[in-house]
């Protein structure tokens, strides 16, 4: 089998850098790399170049369209039987080619898409953020887990579709705005088989600050709003969580001013949930201050997402606006 690997790119070359670098460690080497430019200021041109006798890379260089349209961009000009996305903020384990070949060998897969992980070498913003987006006591917990909600969306950090769900089904109809769950629905309605490689994991860099962070999940918290106005069966109760904790949160700094019986329950509530998160993360990547900053991710991650949520839920949907 052989893979195109797909990476759209915007103003971010030292990642690009640190990506390809992992690439030319794969123990599968039958494989293409294609990096498309998508109208940066700051271009990776050069940086791409210097692989050219490590890797079978293509450098493109087009005009600004957001990512979506920026991966069919590569999809039109791959090789390969099967097209692999990922994020340029990702790192490849060696043997993640290797894995997912394999595994495609014994399940015939249509689609798939795998988890992410913190390296060693994140910072530990880095590693909080990503504990936050992977935990079982966020909603970060049901991607990329085999105990998912509902049909299982790949997303597009770390996401692989086959030449022939390309063909029929076509690219992205959406550049933002979740955009690749709304390409796993239809891959999904056009009757192709989309499913979970629970090895074929990835380091997914995420944002370097919490601010960065709560702007992603903003953005994030919108982008479900923006998938139930093209399939309003996609909404679940799962999806209110983060608004309904954000919401919870507010009330609870509220009582904490107005009315103090109901504060004591609520501050119980909060702290406790807190705590959990704090002695997992503390488990999980065996520090004090990841556990502690895990904490601080955990609650920019649910207000966030929880406001984006309710900001497009009431625009969109409630007072109609588009």
């Amino acid at each position: 089998m052989f893979f195109s690997i797909i990476i759209p790119l915007y103003n971010r070359p030292q990642e690009i850098d640190e990506l390809l670098t992992t690439l030319t460690k794969q123990t599968y080497t039958q494989f293409e790399v294609l990096v498309i430019e998508d109208g940066s200021v700051n271009d990776a041109k050069e940086i791409v170049a210097s692989y050219a006798n490590r890797l079978d890379v293509k450098y493109f260089f087009k005009p600004n369209e957001g990512q979506g349209f920026t991966r069919n961009f590569g999809f039109e000009r791959a090789k390969g039987d099967y097209f692999v996305i990922f994020d340029s903020d990702c790192l490849i384990p060696e043997d993640y080619l290797e894995i997912v070949s394999a595994y495609l060998f014994e399940h015939q897969l249509d689609a798939y898409g795998g988890p992410d992980a913190a390296h060693e070498t994140f910072t530990p913003v880095q590693k909080a953020i990503s504990y936050a987006m992977t935990s079982p006591f966020t909603t970060g917990g049901i991607r990329g887990n085999k105990k998912h909600v509902g049909q299982f969306h790949p997303r597009s950090f770390n996401m692989g579709v086959s030449r022939e769900v390309w063909e029929k089904v076509g690219g992205f109809i959406l550049t933002r705005l979740g955009e690749d769950i709304e390409y796993s629905i239809r891959i999904h309605e056009n009757g192709f088989k989309i499913g979970l490689i629970p090895a074929a994991k990835v380091y997914h860099k995420r944002r370097t600050s919490f601010s960065q962070f709560y702007k992603q999940l903003h953005f994030f918290g919108r982008a479900r709003i923006n998938i139930y106005k093209h399939f309003p069966k996609e909404l679940k109760l799962i999806h209110f969580f983060p608004a309904v904790a954000t919401i919870g949160m507010m009330l609870t700094v509220l009582f904490n001013i107005f009315y103090w019986p109901l504060a004591y329950i609520c501050n119980f509530i909060v702290g406790l949930y807190f705590l959990l998160i704090f002695f997992h993360a503390w488990q999980v990547n065996k520090s004090i201050k990841i556990a502690f900053l895990s904490v601080i991710a955990s609650f920019i991650q649910l207000t966030a997402y929880g406001l984006g949520f309710i900001q497009d839920l009431f625009k969109r949907v409630i007072f109609k606006q588009s």
